[in-house]
């Protein structure tokens, strides 16, 4: 199978986002260590270009992330879920580090985030991939 085409929209040491016009969505790809300034400056980001390119499917990986971000989870939860769902954002797939303090991170997040019913969580993006197919 060839890999879907994407538009690669912004990269920095932490993340990187790309535009997926196949399956109508960001693939954002986080990479290792975070904290709360770099999740803000991410999330920021993403919220920026969801808006900018009118695509309002997330596929939110951490699979490369290390470690625990957790000082910026209720910051998420509180004002950036918020502004994202106010933005358009329809749904949200997450794919789970394998570091247990991510991980642990992540259930903050959404455990603290208001009706997250638009929000999953996975542990293999194929997975997420597919539940967001099934969500045109």
């Amino acid at each position: 199978m060839s890999k879907p085409r994407t538009e690669l929209l912004y990269r920095n040491n932490h993340l990187a986002i790309e535009f997926n016009a196949i399956g109508n969505w960001l693939y954002v790809n986080w990479r290792g260590y975070q904290n709360r300034e770099t999740v803000i400056d991410g999330c920021e980001k993403m919220l920026l270009l969801m808006k900018e390119h009118a695509c309002y499917r997330i596929l939110n990986d951490n699979t490369k992330v290390e470690g625990q971000w957790s000082a910026a989870a209720k910051w998420g939860a509180d004002v950036w879920f918020p502004a994202m769902r106010e933005a358009g954002l329809e749904w949200f797939a997450w794919i789970y580090s394998p570091s247990m303090f991510s991980r642990l991170s992540t259930d903050k997040m959404v455990s603290l985030t208001e009706n997250p019913d638009f929000i999953k969580v996975f542990d293999d993006i194929d997975l997420a991939r597919d539940w967001l197919r099934s969500k045109i």
